[in-house]
């Protein structure tokens, strides 16, 4: 893997992210690859906020993963910084190759470097293989979680 590189999504690599959050059964209904624009601008949010860290890996000039890294000062915990990570995906064609496993390091190391005391996610219920992967990088199933659609 030493020729993947890790770093910030630019608008060349959103159709490549969009397919990447599309390509299951769970993106299939929510993601729309063949209109990009609310992602440029999406994306555009993204970049002006300091606490928001869209990522993508590139191997070989072709984006293979994704994430998106979400840093929140807060005051429970005693003023503790925690992160989010969202939005992880990987290609299909490069699953089970460690992809992955080095993103969530980079999106742990770098709530590190920014003074996180706590890095968290959310996985769909339905998501029992990612729930796996999660617990064996260290992650432990604490909460459950609740959304409200608007």
């Amino acid at each position: 893997m030493s020729d993947l590189e890790i770093r910030r999504a630019v608008r060349a690599d959103i159709p490549a992210v969009v397919a990447m959050l599309a390509d299951d059964p769970l993106g299939a209904q929510r993601e729309s690859p063949e209109d990009l624009i609310p992602y440029e601008r999406a994306l555009d949010r993204l970049a002006a906020d300091p606490n928001q860290h869209l990522m993508v890996a590139v191997r070989d000039g072709r984006t293979v993963g994704t994430l998106q890294l979400t840093v929140i000062p807060g005051l429970s915990r005693r003023g503790s910084t925690r992160s989010v990570i969202e939005g992880v995906r990987v290609h299909a064609d490069v699953r089970g190759s460690g992809l992955g496993t080095r993103l969530i390091e980079w999106a742990i190391e770098e709530s590190r470097r920014q003074g996180c005391q706590l890095v968290q996610l959310t996985s769909d219920s339905a998501r029992t293989g990612a729930h796996r992967f999660y617990e064996r990088l260290g992650f432990t199933g604490s909460h459950i979680g609740f959304k409200l659609q608007l």
